[in-house]
């Protein structure tokens, strides 16, 4: 076995939702993956909501990052670098891993990695199937996002081919399964009721899928109304629900869209690979339907296990690894949670090395000032 002693030891820190998740990597082995979830606390409110998080957040990290060194069997002092997800997200949310993230780095005089947490996603494959194809074609499907993304370079070239246009495929997951007063989180349930329905059942629309559309783009809107007249009209009529019929038919209008736009934008950048990433990633038919087409195009599909696909600290540092073993430019210490940081930065750097990224996210001035004392 080779020795891995010299590869770069990396903690991640990941809370841009509900889950506050701590890993730590040792180049692309994966020595801990340790997490809280705060699920069961917005399950009452149908959703997330921000302040539950964050909150949740701020009890969990210090529990978590103890659990994941000892799981790890490592001391912090070990550690080459700590990266955290700097944005998209919740806010809040990850203002409390960005500032733990901060105060661990200066503690222990470590570098700071900002990194993307779409980014991440793509890397944690890394963990499972080893180092990514470059380009490496990527299909990221979860609560917040469905993109389809093109990466020459995970450190530093992420290129976006598609996105979704309004709901993300997790988000009408949750809607139809609170439709169907199925509870919260939707993918799971969802995709366990599906596997006792007819997916051919009910034809739900396929969005975005015209000659003339968007070729990469995703719509899921529109899916989720039809849907849910489907349903209320049933309910109207004073008949029952097919919940089963309703589920398969749903979730199949969802994976048939997402895996041939995926197939589609291979062949058309000529990349012999996918991979898909993200917690809808861990739908069961979302994983056999893609795995048919790839084959049938000649594709050769990358799919994390489960745990590694929705929310957790490994693949931050997965990536926080790569920018230390590539000599990526460490985050400055006035690093800033950014909600919407675009998927095209795959890390913040400092503002040195940065083309003018560095302040554009509206740093408040009392902090330029006063970091002059604090880091000398």
């Amino acid at each position: 076995m080779a020795d891995t002693r010299d590869e770069p030891l990396v903690l991640g820190i990941e809370t841009s939702c509900d889950e506050t998740g701590v890993g730590i990597v040792r180049g692309t082995t994966l020595l801990a993956d340790a997490v809280a979830s705060s699920v069961d606390e917005h399950a009452r409110f149908g959703g997330v909501v921000p302040e539950v998080a964050s909150r949740a957040h701020l009890e969990a990290m210090v529990p978590t990052i103890d659990r994941a060194l000892k799981e790890a069997g490592v001391s912090a002092r070990d550690l080459d670098g700590i990266a955290v997800t700097a944005g998209p997200g919740l806010a809040g949310a990850l203002l409390v891993g960005v500032s733990a993230a901060k105060a661990y780095a200066y503690a222990l005089g470590k570098p700071l990695y900002g990194v993307n947490h779409l980014a991440s996603h793509i890397c944690v494959d890394q963990l499972e199937h080893g180092p990514l194809p470059e380009p490496t074609m990527a299909l990221l499907v979860s609560g917040g996002h469905s993109s389809l993304l093109l990466s020459a370079d995970i450190t530093s070239d992420v290129r976006p081919l598609g996105a979704t246009i309004d709901d993300a495929a997790g988000e009408a997951f949750d809607k139809i399964a609170r439709v169907l007063n199925l509870g919260f989180p939707g993918g799971p349930v969802i995709d366990r009721y599906a596997r006792e329905g007819d997916p051919a059942a009910i034809a739900f629309p396929r969005g975005l899928t015209g000659p003339r559309d968007a070729a990469y783009d995703f719509s899921f809107s529109g899916l989720k109304t039809a849907v849910a007249r489907w349903i209320e009209a049933r309910r109207a009529a004073g008949e029952e629900v097919p919940v089963r019929d309703v589920a398969a038919s749903f979730q199949e209008a969802v994976v048939d869209v997402l895996t041939r736009k995926a197939v589609r934008a291979c062949k058309d950048e000529g990349v012999d690979h996918l991979m898909i990433g993200g917690g809808v990633a861990a739908n069961s038919r979302l994983r056999v339907l893609a795995q048919e087409r790839c084959e049938r195009a000649g594709i050769r599909l990358r799919v994390p296990r489960p745990k590694l696909c929705t929310d957790n600290g490994a693949m931050v540092a997965a990536l926080g690894a790569e920018m230390v073993g590539r000599n990526r430019a460490a985050s400055d210490w006035d690093l800033s949670a950014d909600s919407s940081l675009p998927v095209t930065d795959p890390h913040v750097p400092g503002a040195s090395h940065s083309h003018g990224h560095s302040h554009s996210h509206g740093h408040d001035h009392v902090h330029e000032v006063s970091k002059e004392n604090l880091y000398p």
